[in-house]
């Protein structure tokens, strides 16, 4: 019969552990921190390379998706509906710099104004991350007729949307053309730059 020691009964003393073998050395712990920092770091790029072509397609989007929707509105309300850059949400402010945020409102007298009258339809705020939108040309405004098409363009203008960097991996462009045609483009395409 064994005893109540070999039986592993409470009181029983505690298995003998050999000297030095408790632990992990200081070398070791230094070796495994090390990996795991250059882990950490290596997967820091990767996530701010994410977050920041996230960010940058949010906002391109959106302001596409306000250009589609002025359109939209301007057919089916048939008349102007414009949309513009606003830093306070109820008027537009005469700069070609769109990252202080926009517009859509019923224009409808079409001169790029918000009259007494005319209501806003929607309100885009301040871009985040210090993002940029410049639009070429002079534009400060975009207005869609009854048919649809963006009148009293040069042409096809461009609004470009940089982060800080200005890296142009992620630099991002709303083509709007005369007729209307929306299309974001890539830097290096068209006049995205």
């Amino acid at each position: 019969m064994r005893s109540r020691k070999e039986q592993g009964v409470e009181g029983a003393a505690p298995p003998r552990v050999r000297p030095g073998a408790r632990g992990f050395t200081l070398a070791e712990m230094l070796v495994a921190l090390t990996i795991a920092s250059i882990l950490v770091a290596a997967g820091a790029g990767s996530f701010q390379n994410v977050t920041t072509q996230n960010r940058i397609a949010n906002q391109i989007n959106g302001l596409l998706g306000d250009m589609q929707f002025a359109r939209a509105e301007a057919i089916k309300e048939g008349r102007p509906v414009t949309v513009c850059a606003s830093t306070n949400g109820t008027t537009c402010a005469p700069t070609t710099a769109w990252e202080g945020g926009w517009i859509v409102f019923k224009d409808s007298n079409g001169n790029q104004t918000v009259d007494p009258g005319e209501s806003v339809l929607r309100v885009q705020q301040a871009l985040t991350g210090g993002d940029t939108v410049a639009a070429d040309n002079g534009i400060t405004s975009v207005t869609y007729n009854r048919q649809g098409f963006a009148f009293g363009l040069p042409g096809t203008i461009t609004l470009a949307l940089h982060d800080p960097t200005s890296r142009a991996a992620w630099v991002r462009c709303l083509a709007v053309s005369i007729v209307g045609q929306l299309q974001i483009q890539m830097s290096g395409t068209g006049n995205c730059q």
